[in-house]
């Protein structure tokens, strides 16, 4: 019984580590979810989306550095946040991409020490 335990132990250690942030990629968010902003309502989307991003990149890297120092429960038991990362980086660039193509000035946000990966 207990080689049993051990073994699952192991194997929940192996498949269940969390992505840095960083190493996440942007999921693909069309550029036309977001087509019939203003320039206003874009740059407060942009504004909210990077908020979040901020917030669920550090519940993300809290996940990562948990499971890297030996909890790797933490991720297996809802503490891995990779698709809602992947997901706002997705809409973060999105709204920027809408905010570029019309001219509009991208809003520049508070530059935290957040593990993101992406300049803020």
């Amino acid at each position: 019984m207990r080689y049993i335990f051990t073994l699952l132990a192991c194997g929940l250690a192996v498949f269940s580590c969390a992505k840095r942030p960083d190493a996440i990629v942007p999921a693909d968010v069309p550029m036309a979810a977001y087509s019939n902003l203003n320039c206003q309502a874009l740059a407060r989307e942009y504004l909210k989306e990077q908020a979040s991003l901020s917030a669920v990149s550090k519940q993300q890297h809290d996940a990562s550095t948990g499971d890297a120092v030996g909890v790797p429960m933490s991720s297996t038991f809802g503490g891995d946040k990779e698709g809602q990362v992947s997901l706002t980086k997705g809409k973060v660039n999105a709204i920027e991409a809408n905010m570029k193509a019309r001219g509009c000035n991208v809003p520049a946000t508070v530059k935290t020490s957040s593990p993101m990966g992406t300049p803020k």
